[in-house]
């Protein structure tokens, strides 16, 4: 997909559809979960044990927008393209779309995300050295 330099597959699990057969809403949410988690895994490479706490470094979710274009179906393979469209210096927007594996677009989302000392209890700045990974990564600007 055009833009995004990350892809991360699934397919739909049957415990993920509900009543009407079609994927739960909810459940984009942890297919977003999974996509950023295989995303930092794959663009910090030798620095992804450290994503999780170097030295005391998280990122948390605060805010969230999803829209919902059409409806995933069990067995379906969903592509989950995401990429770090905005880098501050304790905050990244993650952009994120899914799609069928025929390409149709079936949800859009934009998560920010803070980076943030937890033992301190509040924000932090992003390390340089994970924020550089990014940003080659990605050829943006911060």
């Amino acid at each position: 997909m055009e833009g995004f330099n990350f892809r991360h597959q699934l397919r739909v699990r049957y415990s993920e559809i509900d009543g009407q057969r079609i994927v739960f809403n909810s459940h984009y949410m942890t297919y977003i979960d999974v996509a950023v988690t295989e995303y930092l895994r794959n663009v910090l490479g030798r620095h992804y044990d450290k994503t999780l706490q170097y030295n005391g470094f998280e990122i948390v979710l605060v805010k969230t927008e999803i829209e919902f274009k059409k409806p995933g179906r069990f067995d379906d393979v969903l592509n989950i393209y995401c990429k770090v469209g905005r880098l501050g210096n304790s905050s990244m927007d993650f952009e994120l779309a899914l799609t069928r594996d025929d390409g149709e677009v079936l949800v859009t989302a934009k998560n920010l995300y803070i980076a943030v000392d937890l033992a301190a209890g509040k924000s932090r700045p992003i390390p340089p050295e994970i924020k550089q990974c990014i940003v080659d990564f990605e050829g943006i600007n911060t």
